[in-house]
């Protein structure tokens, strides 16, 4: 709304002091009744009927023109900065390009390459959810834990003041040879999670193969609803370490004949 001038100000809050009533200012200045009662409230409040200074200059676009633009972009995404400088001059709002993207950006919309992806119909995207929720069921996810006894691997941040960086308070405590530390191993499908296996000393390949082929298929029977003995369609791993060693290459997945 246009802001009202000092004098139309000076005359509401002359007129209150007379003893008139909000309706009846309203009604002989032609101003709305809600403006009246906020400005005779701000002069309770703050005293002077002028406008006091603000913090930098007023926003080229208010926050009814911020929201209508938001609305534009989400119906169509792909709505240029130009179509949408149209749109803010016909509501009476003129602004620049740098201005509009600003807006946006503060509304969490930034403008990006749009990927590619293949056209898919209604009946291809169930087909392809069918088969991966079937594919899901069949398969065994694994992998393994180190977990310390004492203490926290990751980085933590504080707030501190310079020259507090050795405080206890802002410090992260350790103990010598670090406290100890399990090593674990689990498995889990979509059907639930499969026993934790406690690893003992130094994991390597070949205990590693002994922990498959202990472990694997009693977890496969009741975690991927199979059968008891009979192997899944795929195992999924890391990689990593000694997963990726030839002699682990998983031996209860079920292999294509030849």
């Amino acid at each position: 709304m246009t802001e009202l001038s000092v004098d139309l100000r000076d005359r509401i809050e002359s007129r209150h002091r007379s003893g008139e009533g909000y309706r009846k200012i309203s009604a002989a200045l032609k101003v709305p009744m809600s403006k009246v009662a906020s400005i005779i409230r701000k002069w309770k409040k703050l005293g002077p009927t002028r406008t006091l200074p603000r913090v930098g200059r007023p926003a080229r676009l208010t926050h009814r023109g911020r929201r209508a633009l938001v609305r534009v972009v989400t119906r169509n995404p792909m709505v240029t900065l130009t179509e949408l400088q149209r749109c803010s001059m016909k509501r009476g709002e003129p602004s620049r390009r740098t201005t509009i993207s600003a807006a946006l950006h503060k509304s969490g919309l930034f403008g990006r390459v749009a990927r590619r992806k293949p056209l898919l119909s209604k009946k291809h995207m169930t087909a392809r959810l069918e088969d991966s929720q079937t594919m899901r069921k069949q398969i065994l996810w694994s992998d393994g834990t180190k977990i310390k006894l004492f203490g926290l691997n990751a980085k933590r941040h504080v707030w501190r003041k310079p020259g507090t960086a050795h405080h206890l308070a802002t410090t992260i405590p350790t103990v010598k040879h670090g406290g100890g530390s399990i090593m674990l191993w689990g498995c889990f499908s979509a059907g639930g999670t499969g026993r934790l296996v406690r690893i003992e000393g130094k994991m390597n390949a070949a205990m590693y193969r002994d922990v498959l082929d202990e472990n694997m298929l009693r977890n496969a029977g009741p975690t991927v609803h199979l059968p008891t003995g009979q192997r899944p369609e795929a195992h999924s791993q890391d990689n990593k370490g000694v997963a990726s060693a030839q002699l682990c290459e998983c031996p209860c997945v079920a292999q294509p004949e030849p």
